[in-house]
């Protein structure tokens, strides 16, 4: 977070252990999918070449590229919509992500 006391940062290193911290974020909301959550997060806080670190890590772990969140979407759904999130959606489909059956039709 900036503010007046504290500059934003761009173009900061992550580390791998910062990195790696979001497979440890779980949601508040129980019925939420955790895997998902992490994804979600992880795409909204990092540049494509973190989260590409990212899902490196996430495979390699056993976690669940295709995790559908409550609406049934996966997050490389949710990703393909958003028209600057090229790069992450090429990371997602690399490592073997899925778009949802909803998705494509």
């Amino acid at each position: 977070m900036s503010g007046p006391d504290k500059p934003k940062v761009i173009g900061e290193e992550w580390s791998d252990e910062r990195v790696r911290s979001f497979l440890d974020l779980q949601p508040w909301d129980a019925a939420e999918n955790a895997d998902f959550h992490a994804l979600l997060k992880a795409y909204q806080a990092m540049r494509a070449e973190d989260f590409e670190r990212f899902i490196g890590f996430f495979v390699a772990e056993g976690r669940d590229l295709n995790a559908l969140n409550g609406d049934g979407e996966t997050i490389l759904d949710l990703v393909s919509r958003h028209r600057r999130s090229v790069d992450y959606a090429r990371a997602l489909e690399t490592a073997g992500a899925k778009k949802s059956a909803a998705a494509e039709s």
